[in-house]
Order: structure tokens, then C-alpha cells, then sequence
């Protein structure tokens, strides 16, 4: 049951492409629990997705912007200010993509043009974002920006490739983005290690199925699922979380903190 404890708050929420988003997932809860948003993906995404459904039921407008291309997120700030009536209190940064994973590049043989662009779209986009946001001085004090990521940036997992370093970019630009826009505007910067979670850019990983049920025993509370990691999306763009700043949060089940479980050993020792 929702609380409005979103209610007055206005954002913008990057990457929802259809329902198996988790950004998607964040719209709905986010417009359940009071806020007002603009929704905003590449024209691209915009016309494969089916956001216009999301953003009918959300009330939300939606302004085409590429994540890695500055001057296109001077337009969305401006224009979300614009037609939000003030600025902003919150941002989900919920943006990645490995052209070396969908092109089935292994590791040991990456296209270096494309790890860059891994690196730019999946990482220093963050940086971008932030950086455009404080320089519009586009966010109030005590605002929340949280960017999704997921803990291959601090634990070997093959098939995850480049994504896993851009990964690890994205968690210290938290970290040292935090401290700026802290000092200077007392927004928070947070970023959500979540679960192996079904959406379409998850499932594109090599062996996520196989991996999805690994977690999942690992986990002593389960895998976290999409609807789950919005929820605690919202508590970050809350009041609730006013000094939660800087910090790489796992919402895994606890996946994070094992060594290994009874239920993985009970399988390998039927």
C-alpha cells in the first residue's frame, strides 16, 4: 500500500524500455508513492519500447536523451525542469549496454572501440549525468541520484565481460561524485548492486539462467526481484535516507556476504 512519502518530489528516470525494466518497475512505484517524473531513454530505445504505455499510466512526459552525448542531457534537464515547474529531487541512472557482450565478444578478444563505448554508455555516463545536473544546478538540496549496478565490478563473473570494469567505473564516480555534489548541494549519490534480475539487458548475459538459479541458492533470502529492487529505489529518493550517501548497497539476499551455502553444497553432493 503506498505512503505518498514521494508525494511533491519531481525526477527523471533514465532506461525504462518495457516491463521487464527495473526502471520500469521504479516508475510505476514512484508515481504510486506521490512523485511526478520524466521518463527519457535513447529515440532509438523509445521507438523499440513500448514507454509510451508507461508514461500514459505514469502521467509522465517523455524527452528523448542519449546518456553519453552532453549537450542531449542539457535539453532533458532543462526541458524536465521546464515542464515539471522547478527542479528536480531525484534521478535513476538505470543505463547499460556491451556491444562486445551482444556481439558475443569473449573476453580475452574484445573490439576495443567497443569496450569504450561499454565503458562511456555503462560507466562515465553517470559522471555525465551528474556533472550536467550540477552545473544546470538542477537538483535541490538533500536530492537523490541512484544508479544501478551489479557486484561483477568487485567479483569475477566470466560472462559478464567489459560490462564488469565499466561497472566498477560507475561505483567510484558514487563515490567521488558523492563527496562534490555532497559538499555542494547536500545531494546523495548511491548506487544498488542488485540481484541477477530477468530484464532484457540481464538476460542478454551469457548463462543467466543457470546463474539466476546459482544466486538464488546462494542467497539466504532469495534473489531480489525487479518489483523488490524498486522499492528500495523509492526509499533512496525518500527523506527516509537523507544521509545514505557514497555508498555501493547490495539488494542480493545477501548473496554478497557468502562463501557458500548448504543449498549449493547439498547440490553438488546429492
Amino acid at each position: 500500500m503506498a505512503n505518498n512519502i514521494l508525494k511533491g518530489k519531481k525526477g527523471i528516470i533514465f532506461g525504462a524500455l518495457d516491463e521487464k525494466s527495473i526502471a520500469w518497475k521504479v516508475a510505476l512505484k514512484a508515481h504510486e508513492e506521490g512523485a511526478q517524473f520524466v521518463l527519457t531513454n535513447t529515440a532509438l530505445a523509445l521507438r523499440m519500447g513500448t514507454i509510451n504505455q508507461l508514461a500514459e499510466q505514469c502521467g509522465a512526459k517523455i524527452i528523448p536523451s542519449d546518456v553519453t552525448v552532453v549537450e542531449e542531457l542539457e535539453t532533458l534537464f532543462n526541458g524536465s525542469m521546464e515542464a515539471l515547474g522547478g527542479k528536480l529531487d531525484f534521478v535513476l541512472h538505470s543505463v547499460g549496454m556491451s556491444p562486445n557482450v551482444r556481439k558475443k565478444r569473449p573476453y580475452n578478444d574484445l573490439n576495443y572501440d567497443f569496450f569504450l563505448k561499454t565503458l562511456d554508455i555503462s560507466g562515465i555516463s553517470l559522471h555525465k549525468v551528474l556533472q550536467t545536473a550540477m552545473k544546470l544546478d538542477a537538483i535541490n538540496e538533500w536530492g537523490s541520484v541512484v544508479a544501478l549496478t551489479y557486484i561483477a565490478s568487485q567479483k569475477v563473473f566470466p560472462d559478464y565481460s567489459d560490462m564488469a570494469q565499466a561497472k566498477a567505473v560507475l561505483e567510484s564516480i558514487v563515490r567521488s561524485f558523492g563527496y562534490q555534489y555532497g559538499v555542494a548541494k547536500k545531494v546523495r549519490v548511491n548506487s544498488i548492486s542488485q540481484s541477477p534480475t530477468f530484464t532484457t539487458a540481464g538476460s542478454g548475459v551469457g548463462g543467466f539462467d543457470a546463474f539466476y538459479e546459482y544466486a538464488n541458492k546462494m542467497s539466504p533470502l532469495g534473489n531480489a526481484s525487479a518489483e523488490e529492487c524498486a522499492d528500495y529505489c523509492i526509499s533512496l529518493f525518500s527523506d527516509y535516507t537523507k544521509k545514505v550517501t557514497m555508498q555501493n548497497l547490495f539488494h542480493d539476499g545477501g548473496f554478497s556476504f557468502m562463501g557458500i551455502s548448504e543449498s549449493i553444497m547439498n547440490a553438488m553432493n546429492p
